[in-house]
């Protein structure tokens, strides 16, 4: 039986990045184990904010791998990025891990993954995760047609998303950079 289930989203308007996630860990279908769950960190002396969904383990080696990346690359988000996506792609330990990352500094913001992917989102807008495309529709949706902060849309949309999908709860950690 295999944990699962979490929603994380990184929204950026107005020059503020924010990077917000459920703090819920569920055990199969039926069993939550956790409902305070920290997802959301800052790391590389708080210029960064990640936010993981999958395997808390396997986020949790992929955030150290980052780390070391962007302290590599003096900080460079893109290009640690790259890097991690590269490593994550071909090492053959780290392509057994289970886990989506969403990262952003004050200047740009990813969601990083396994297969190689390092994708900015074209409308400020990403998310991860089992309850990821509510709270993605959700933040599009306020952010056209409301006059909400950065961290206000997240917020709401993580609301929302909660009210809709089973893996993700109302107890949130938001994080601004």
């Amino acid at each position: 039986m295999g944990f699962r289930g979490t929603t994380i989203i990184g929204v950026e308007k107005d020059g503020k990045f924010v990077v917000a996630g459920d703090g819920q860990v569920t055990m199969g279908e039926q069993v939550i184990m956790k409902g305070t769950a920290k997802k959301v960190k800052r790391i590389f002396n708080d210029q960064v904010v990640v936010g993981f969904a999958g395997a808390t383990a396997d986020a949790f080696t992929l955030m150290e791998k980052f780390e070391k990346m962007l302290q590599k690359y003096s900080g460079n988000l893109m290009r640690a990025a790259v890097e991690l996506a590269q490593l994550w792609r071909s090492d053959k330990g780290l392509r057994q891990l289970d886990a989506l990352m969403i990262a952003s500094n004050k200047e740009n913001m990813f969601i990083i993954s396994g297969v190689g992917d390092v994708i900015s989102p074209d409308d400020g807008i990403c998310a991860i995760g089992s309850g990821g495309n509510y709270a993605l529709a959700a933040a599009r949706a306020l952010k056209q047609h409301t006059n909400m902060s950065a961290r206000e849309i997240a917020e709401n949309a993580m609301k929302i998303a909660g009210d809709i999908c089973v893996f993700t709860n109302g107890n949130l950690t938001i994080e601004e950079v």
